[in-house]
């Protein structure tokens, strides 16, 4: 927990400085780490989503609040401030019916591979559905899966809408969506890890638990006792709880499935292993003007262009910290950014001129 205060803590100087707050940010980030204090979480998540939405900032600053917010999630768990922000939230009935979500799973951008046996799961699960309504002999194989691949290829997006399919076909009475981390499974005491588990997987019943890196439960293999805590009682719930609970976990190739060598006991509940592939140039696009028509903006065709050659350029470096469609998230952030400086000089300033992002916007990135 250590590494985490310090990060926390350093990220939040960092964004004071940055921002002139004059100590208050820094002050806040203390009172979190001292005290545990709820009202000092919220304002400080305030003045991050102040930050952010804040056109006089320029995007180095506002990363640096984005990265704050990370942090924040990392000490706390992501449950666990999300219950902060929102102690009351009630969980909202979807009201889409099964062709809608499936209509919702297709209409993602690539993942081919991803669709095509998500859809065959739900065929095969409906199937035996039926088969047990009818006094037949049905598959007792879990719902659990594992998603491996890359960060920002669409796995906690895929996982939401498995959930919410499942529901509407009968498989879970809620069809909820609960992300949880390593801090939100872990305690800092020896059997109270068992406990913290058992909270989860009660607030997680009839719906999906989705637990992003899984590998870091188990941050030093054997020696670490609370990771073997928290398997053990996860291990027994994907047993007990099989009939009324999907647990989807997540994280990159090479540590899953390390991970899965070392519990062959975890390994043996999960069924269905569906690896996410990197984008492509010509998806990341498409994910990018996908972004710009649901918010009413257009791009020049020079910078489709730049767009496509700045994606293939992304993808040639083979970085494996590549952030796939955050990528294309981000370069829409930064495009709608330097849209926007350049629109508020226009005098007299048209409907197009608010549409349309130009090579100058681009170029400032290049």
């Amino acid at each position: 927990m250590d590494k985490y205060k310090s990060v926390l803590i350093n990220n939040a100087s960092k964004l004071d400085a940055i921002t002139d707050a004059c100590g208050e940010i820094t002050k806040l980030a203390s009172s979190i780490i001292e005290d545990n204090s709820r009202a000092a979480t919220v304002s400080l998540l305030k003045k991050i989503s102040d930050v952010v939405d804040n056109p006089k900032y320029q995007i180095e600053v506002k990363r640096v609040a984005q990265l704050l917010n990370s942090n924040l999630i990392e000490y706390y768990g992501y449950t666990t401030l999300q219950s902060i922000c929102k102690p009351d939230t009630v969980i909202a009935e979807d009201t889409r019916t099964l062709q809608e979500l499936l209509g919702e799973l297709n209409a993602l951008v690539g993942l081919e591979t991803v669709k095509a046996k998500v859809n065959d799961l739900i065929a095969y699960q409906k199937v035996q559905k039926l088969r047990r309504e009818n006094n037949l002999h049905s598959s007792k194989n879990t719902l659990h899966l594992a998603f491996t691949g890359n960060p920002g290829t669409g796995k906690t997006t895929v996982a939401r809408i498995v959930g919410r399919i499942y529901k509407q076909i009968g498989l879970l009475s809620k069809g909820h969506f609960i992300e949880v981390s390593r801090t939100d499974l872990i305690a800092g005491y020896q059997g109270q890890t068992a406990l913290k588990v058992k909270k989860v997987i009660e607030r997680a019943k009839g719906g999906v638990l989705f637990i992003d890196e899984a590998y870091s439960i188990t941050e030093n293999d054997h020696s670490d006792s609370y990771g073997r805590e928290c398997l053990t009682e996860l291990t027994k719930a994907l047993e007990d709880y099989r009939d009324d609970l999907v647990v989807i976990v997540a994280g990159y190739t090479e540590p899953m499935n390390k991970f899965f060598e070392s519990n062959p006991g975890l390994k043996s509940r999960f069924n269905t292993f569906i690896e996410f592939e990197n984008y492509q140039a010509e998806e990341l696009e498409e994910i990018l003007i996908s972004m710009c028509e649901k918010n009413d903006y257009r791009l020049s065709e020079e910078v489709r262009k730049s767009v496509k050659a700045f994606f293939e350029n992304e993808i040639s470096k083979k970085n494996e910290n590549f952030a796939n469609g955050r990528l294309a998230r981000n370069l829409y952030d930064d495009l709608v950014m330097n849209h926007a400086r350049r629109v508020i000089n226009i005098a007299n300033v048209s409907k197009n001129d608010l549409s349309v992002i130009t090579a100058s916007d681009f170029e400032v990135l290049s």
